[in-house]
């Protein structure tokens, strides 16, 4: 049976106090956000910190809610493994875009250095060398080091010494644009070095130092 009209209207519930909401309480998808946010906070006390990320000092989570709410912001949990947790008063989509353009402009500081690959044979003609060359100092110059390959294929592999004498001919062609990161080393059936950008120098003119005999043997892996 339906409770009665009058039942809603008995002592029980006219007594029972209202819960204050005097904050924010933006109820976004928990699994969308990285912070915890307003009645999200379980800690007593916080360490609160206003929006220009002013420091305000250590109070109870009730109270710093009380001042999200009079500043119509949100209490945002930055620091949650700190003693006590660390929040901050900022309306939460202002304090996102602050963590994503922080984000932004420190990845667009960092250097990302690649590893390049340029394949060579020991037949390799004048006109491919040279265009396989200037690949290779377009891509130290681009800061990215460069994997210098000679692949032998049948009966070549009996002359490993023209092979060595054409990846010779790469390093000392490059000259200071080049610094030999790994000297040429055989790998079955071919042979590799590793370049990387010349560091620049500091000041007055260095020496170039002396390029390895012709004869120098590859190291085997």
């Amino acid at each position: 049976m339906p409770p009665r009209p009058d039942f809603f209207l008995s002592p029980f519930f006219q007594e029972t106090p209202a819960i204050a909401t005097n904050f924010r309480d933006r109820r976004r998808p928990r699994e969308e956000r990285a912070h915890r946010l307003n009645r999200e906070i379980t800690a007593p006390e916080v360490r609160l910190n206003g929006p220009d990320n002013e420091p305000l000092g250590i109070v109870p989570l009730q109270e710093a809610l009380h001042m999200a709410g009079e500043r119509d912001v949100d209490l945002v949990e930055i620091a949650p493994n700190a003693t006590p947790p660390v929040c901050r008063l900022i309306d939460y989509g202002r304090f996102r875009y602050q963590e994503q353009k922080k984000a932004a402009e420190a990845k667009a500081r960092q250097t990302v250095i690649e590893t390049k690959e340029i394949k060579f044979r020991p037949g390799t003609d004048e006109g491919d060398f040279n265009i396989k060359l200037r690949n290779i100092r377009r891509f130290l110059e681009d800061g990215n080091k460069v994997k210098v390959t000679l692949r032998f294929r049948g009966r070549e592999i009996t002359h490993q010494e023209l092979g060595l004498a054409l990846i010779h001919r790469v390093r000392d062609t490059l000259g200071e644009a080049a610094m030999v990161e790994q000297t040429p080393r055989l790998e079955g059936r071919q042979m590799t070095m590793m370049l990387a950008p010349a560091r620049k120098k500091s000041g007055g003119s260095a020496k170039a130092a002396a390029p390895a005999p012709e004869t120098e043997p590859p190291q085997t892996a």
